[in-house]
């Protein structure tokens, strides 16, 4: 089983006429995707990666019945795609687009409030479910079909503990990389209710870092919901306060919160084990299989 994406997803690409939009559009088609259809303003009638160009997202998806869109736009005009994901019946909406301004995303927000879609997202590498569908920028050959989910912060991050994972024959039921800007769509709880109601994941990984509180949060919600056991590394041991660390949410105030140290005490105190090392985390999680 898997959450959020599988072989019957129907996927439209926003900004499949640029560089990167086709050449990840083009990844997904070849590891199995159902990539129906691109949305491009001005470009409609085209065709870029074996599927046909619309005008609107709108378009695309009462032509080709997609449920779920992937954003690759840039940062000034990234909102604007999202927004226009949402204006629709889509199920789901991914955006990679990294460097979106924060006022921009705290109006994507309020609007999510309103509707029914899902957004993972910005600044992620998408999401997998191994074997049926990946819809981002993650390498589709180091992921594995099986019964671990995972949801992670960092892409990076994420492909160091499914290589983990996968080089021990343990496989994933969907990998989620929710982002690390400080406004995002989908959150680790959100993640991690899924992953608790689908009856073939077994484990999950949360992979953490350091700025807000998040982790903590998500440590409550384990605590006091979950039954399927949860292994989680949080990055950023060594990083000094106030300095931003990569994404732009990985950031300490030097208040005593967001910091590796309280993340890893709220986890350990809601029985999550927590690797010091991505090998670690895998060994956890080999312990619950």
């Amino acid at each position: 089983m898997s959450i959020f994406v599988d072989d019957d997803t129907r996927v439209v690409v926003q900004g499949i006429t640029g560089g990167e939009g086709k050449f990840h559009a083009e990844q997904m088609i070849e590891y199995g995707t159902n990539v129906v259809a691109g949305a491009v303003p001005g470009k409609g009638g085209q065709e870029a990666a074996g599927v046909p160009v619309y005008d609107t997202v709108d378009e695309a998806v009462e032509a080709e019945d997609a449920d779920a869109s992937v954003i690759f736009v840039p940062p000034a005009f990234a909102a604007d795609a999202i927004f226009e994901a949402l204006d629709t019946d889509l199920d789901l909406a991914v955006a990679i687009t990294e460097g979106i301004p924060t006022q921009d995303m705290a109006k994507v927000k309020k609007r999510l409030s309103e509707t029914e879609t899902r957004l993972l997202g910005p600044n992620c590498p998408g999401i997998i479910t191994p074997g049926e569908a990946k819809l981002g920028i993650l390498p589709g050959n180091i992921f594995a079909d099986g019964n671990v989910g995972l949801v992670s912060r960092s892409g990076t991050l994420t492909y160091q503990v499914v290589d983990n994972l996968t080089e021990r024959g343990i496989g994933q039921t969907t990998a989620i990389g929710i982002g690390g800007d400080p406004i995002i769509g989908t959150s680790f709880i959100d993640a991690l209710e899924a992953f608790e109601a689908d009856t073939e994941t077994d484990a999950v990984v949360m992979c953490g870092e350091i700025g807000g509180e998040d982790e903590e949060e998500a440590a409550r919600f384990i605590g006091e919901h979950m039954d399927t056991p949860v292994a989680g590394f949080i990055a950023g041991r060594t990083a000094p306060p106030g300095k931003r660390m990569g994404h732009a949410g990985a950031i300490v105030s030097g208040s005593g919160t967001g910091t590796a140290e309280s993340k890893i005490d709220a986890l350990n105190e809601a029985g999550v084990p927590v690797g010091d090392t991505p090998e670690e985390v895998a060994d956890h999680v080999e312990s619950f299989l």
